[in-house]
């Protein structure tokens, strides 16, 4: 297995750490913020751990994407749900990693942020070439993939190119789901 180029099973332990810093990205269902640090600090904490700055342009693009410019001095406890929500994703898109796992990226949010981002995510894909491995009982956002893939105990049961929300709906209600 690879993720851009570089063949996992050729890294030693320190090889890997760096990988998954510099070129993964993860959106976690529960946030996973650092309660002492600020919104922009968490944002900003992959970088910092890898010791880089962020790309002026790309930081404000997902700042204004995310909408939470004027909440960026607020630590998470002074944040809702769904604006920590969108913290976790800042944090994982302004990296730019090669690839991002997103678990329910949008399940804390309503219906026109969770558009916002998926809008986003979906132009990283299609302009960055990165790739996104998202997780969601939302048939909305999994209308956003260029391909969904079903699953049943743990298994591939189908899957479905250049899905809309209606089609996914109708294959989740067609599997027993």
């Amino acid at each position: 297995m690879s993720i851009d180029g570089t063949d996992l099973g050729t890294l030693n332990d320190k090889e890997l750490t760096r990988l998954r810093r510099d070129k993964v990205g993860f959106i976690f269902q529960a946030y996973n913020l650092v309660p002492t640090l600020t919104a922009q600090e968490n944002i900003l904490l992959p970088l910092s751990i890898a010791r880089r700055s962020p790309d002026p342009a790309w930081y404000a693009s997902v700042i204004d994407t995310i909408g939470l410019r004027d909440r960026l001095a607020h630590r998470p406890s002074e944040l809702s749900g769904g604006q920590q929500q969108r913290v976790a994703a800042a944090r994982a898109l302004v990296s730019r990693p090669a690839i991002i796992f997103a678990d329910e990226p949008t399940g804390n949010l309503d219906s026109r942020s969770s558009a916002e981002l998926l809008d986003f995510m979906r132009r990283t894909v299609v302009e960055l070439g990165q790739t996104i491995v998202m997780v969601t009982h939302d048939a909305t956002a999994a209308s956003y993939a260029q391909r969904v893939v079903f699953l049943a105990d743990g298994r591939i049961v189908d899957e479905m190119r250049a899905p809309t929300a209606e089609a996914v709906l109708d294959r989740i209600k067609a599997l027993g789901g």
